[in-house]
């Protein structure tokens, strides 16, 4: 149902992944990272200033220059460090808000793409691995950037400045440099690539743990009911162990690294010292110029010792940004058309479905050619075993799953032509799990206002329901804030805030999932009424495990094992002892009694 793209390889930043991180940081900030620039390379230039200073300060004082001269040296360069200072303080501030607004908009992006991905997707991913691949990887990323703005473009430039002064201090040991930089360079970019491997397991470990972690966190309740502590325990801790050893190999990878760059720069160091010392034995040079190629020298390390603390988070930001680009590469099957052709009118709709199968990539089907027609302000009963496809009919119908053949119409309409914001806002869904946000209760009503209704309205509908009572209890009443996942609220009144949802939405076709199985006797009761006005004047598909919620079907369809094996009048249906619907009304009565 998902189609990928041939993706980078995640162990290599390739140019494209370069092209495709400077598009993500500098998208609707050119201005701002051009000022940043200018900011920077005042950073890396002031650097500069102090080697020199300190260097005319030795000369003038093997020279026997007067006191005096000798502290306004002195004075310039603390002036100049704190200028230094002053500037890395602005350098760090902006280069993090540039970071994170070019992250937080990654953030949303991967957000709303995963949001739109399938549901087959979403049931081979877990919450806890989706979260860290949007915000986890998104904050790796983050991080990088942060620094390598502020530390490796930076010190960057102070190379180029540095390689500069010394070869026009002296060509010999300036070409000397030149080389030793290109060299340590090299190693550093390979020992990158090395270690890079390790970093996306280590970041895959992670992801899994947060699955294992949410997983369990949500089903705390029933691991406690049925003694499932030792299982839950088991698995967390081999989960976390192979995080942990995943994370000790990808430690282990980059003190390797930093073992290889200390040496290099040792190198370096020793060899510019011993090339200062010769030439001012040979007279070619002051003492004041050994020290300014020996500062220098170590003002080279700095750029290079900066790729090398960064190397961590280059791993892990390089390995997000790719497991990122792998993600958004995926391509969901259910496609917007973009255009308006959905049908006319707001009434209630006709359902037709035409010779409609579908299984998933690879596995059994689970519709068989289906034909079946719901006329408009029709109530249609849907019945069925366990497994007989009746949920996997209602996502066709909500278009969150398309046929793998036939046709699904509303309206005479194909839903693959009608675009999905105008379709799902012609049909409504109401199952026994009702997800309740941790907003207020107004924006659980109106779903964050994509369904906008005046404060009088949803007064009204929640008095309809009965909630008026539970609306006056509540402290600041629709301003109220509802836990997480609805803490506060009883499973009843989480149903019953489910159907004002619908009522708020006004949709023409109806889709109600066992909606009413979660309900006690006295709060069954007070939703009859308003379960009647909500399928007056519209289409409605009731699925059923309790026949006794079919009273208001106009028509059953029985389904067994993907296929549509009875279709007729309920009561025609119920009064035929031969059908199968009548069949299944004896049985569930023959359970009742027992």
């Amino acid at each position: 149902m998902i189609t990928a793209a041939t993706g980078p390889d995640p162990a290599v930043l390739s140019w494209s992944s370069v092209r495709r991180l400077f598009d993500v940081v500098a998208d609707g900030r050119r201005a701002q990272l051009a000022g940043l620039g200018l900011l920077v390379l005042l950073g890396a230039v002031l650097p500069l200033i102090g080697p020199q200073l300190v260097r005319l300060f030795i000369d003038q004082a093997v020279a026997g220059s007067p006191l005096s001269w000798l502290a306004w040296i002195a004075v310039g360069f603390l002036v100049a460090s704190l200028l230094h200072r002053v500037v890395g303080i602005f350098v760090g501030y902006a280069t993090t808000q540039v970071a994170w607004a070019a992250t937080n908009a990654l953030r949303e992006r991967v957000a709303r793409h995963v949001l739109d991905l399938d549901l087959a997707f979403h049931d081979d991913h877990s919450p806890g691995e989706l979260i860290e691949r949007t915000d986890g990887d998104a904050s790796a990323l983050s991080s990088f950037l942060s620094s390598f703005l502020r530390y490796v473009v930076g010190s960057l430039f102070t190379l180029l400045g540095v390689l500069s002064l010394v070869l026009i201090e002296d060509w010999r040991i300036g070409l000397a440099l030149v080389v030793y930089v290109l060299i340590a360079a090299a190693v550093i970019m390979s020992l990158r690539n090395f270690a890079i491997p390790s970093a996306i397991e280590r970041r895959a470990a992670s992801a899994e743990l947060f699955g294992v972690v949410e997983e369990e966190l949500h089903g705390a309740e029933d691991l406690r009911a049925n003694a499932g502590g030792s299982y839950a325990l088991h698995r967390f801790r081999t989960t976390l162990a192979r995080f942990i050893r995943a994370g000790l190999r990808s430690s282990g990878t980059s003190r390797t690294t930093w073992v290889i760059t200390g040496a290099v720069f040792a190198a370096g160091t020793v060899l510019s010292l011993a090339g200062g010392v010769w030439l001012y034995q040979a007279g070619s040079i002051t003492l004041g110029a050994v020290y300014v190629l020996f500062r220098y020298t170590s003002l080279l390390r700095d750029p290079l010792d900066a790729i090398a603390e960064q190397q961590q988070l280059a791993q892990e930001a390089i390995a997000g940004f790719s497991r990122i680009q792998q993600l958004l590469a995926l391509e969901p099957s259910i496609r917007d058309t973009g255009r308006s052709a959905g049908p006319a009118g707001a009434g209630a709709p006709s359902v037709r479905l035409d010779h409609v199968g579908f299984a998933y990539p690879g596995g059994a089907p689970i519709l068989r050619d289906i034909d079946l027609a719901v006329e408009p302000g029709e109530v249609l009963g849907l019945v069925g075993q366990t497994g007989s496809g009746k949920t996997t009919l209602a996502r066709l119908l909500l278009r969150l799953l398309d046929p793998s053949r036939g046709t699904v119409r509303l309206g005479g309409v194909d839903l693959r032509e009608i675009p999905l914001a105008e379709l799902r806002g012609r049909i409504a869904l109401v199952t026994q799990h009702v997800q309740l946000f941790h907003t207020t209760v107004r924006d659980n009503l109106t779903l964050f206002g994509t369904c906008p209704a005046a404060d009088d309205a949803v007064i009204d509908v929640l008095s309809d329901l009965g909630l008026e009572p539970w609306l006056r209890s509540l402290p600041a009443g629709l301003d109220t804030e509802l836990g997480p996942g609805g803490t506060g609220v009883s499973a009843g009144e989480a149903q019953l805030i489910a159907f004002a949802r619908v009522f708020l939405r006004n949709p023409g076709l109806v889709i109600l999932d066992e909606a009413t199985s979660r309900l006690d006797p006295v709060t069954e009761r007070q939703v009859e009424r308003a379960v009647d006005s909500l399928l007056t004047g519209r289409t409605a598909v009731i699925i059923a495990h309790r026949l006794d919620t079919l009273d208001r079907a106009d028509r059953i369809a029985v389904l067994d094992a993907g296929r549509l094996v009875e279709h007729g009048d309920r009561q025609a249906l119920g009064a035929d002892p031969t059908s199968r619907f009548a069949h299944l009304l004896r049985a569930a009565r023959a359970g009742a009694l027992r």
